[in-house]
């Protein structure tokens, strides 16, 4: 018979218990990675899709301000810009807004104060503005729309002057 046979059982009962620590450890550090992955991917697509709105909403501007200067256009050239909304040309990366334009003025006689200027005697002022808004999702073909979800996007622009 083998003398040491007691302390062999012992170190073979220590190792048992050591592997079923490792076990436990390794499921443990599997579960914390898995959740570290799980939010990081969901970090990845929040900032995905921040990225697509901030471009949609530069492009909501520039489509509104190509309302302003169709409005400036129709007023400078034609007298009359009046109210109209019209769809982006297709084929662009516009091409998913309409744009609502509307044009006010106000004329202004002899004797009134524009700006805190006292008006001469047989002059008078217009002061037109223009305002464009842009949207991606119009409501009965105008802007503003109703939002129908998170990637509704409006910009307005306003420009005020004399002639």
């Amino acid at each position: 018979m083998n003398s040491l046979h007691p302390i062999s059982n012992a170190a073979g009962a220590r190792r048992r218990r050591a592997r079923g620590f490792t076990m436990v450890s390794a499921v443990f550090l599997l579960v914390v990675l898995t959740m570290l992955g799980a939010a990081m991917l969901n970090f990845a697509t929040s900032q995905h899709l921040g990225s697509q709105l901030d471009v949609q909403g530069t492009r909501a501007y520039q489509a509104a301000r190509a309302g302003v200067e169709w409005g400036l256009y129709r007023q400078l050239r034609q007298g009359d810009c009046g109210s109209n909304s019209f769809a982006m040309p297709a084929g662009d990366t516009l091409s998913t807004f309409t744009v609502s334009v509307s044009c006010s003025s106000t004329t202004y006689g002899s004797g009134s104060a524009v700006n805190g200027v006292q008006l001469a005697t047989g002059m008078s002022v217009s002061i037109y503005q223009i305002t464009a808004t842009a949207c991606n999702q119009p409501s009965g073909g105008k802007c503003p729309g109703i939002p129908s979800g998170p990637d509704y996007v409006e910009r307005q622009l306003q420009v005020t002057f004399r002639q």
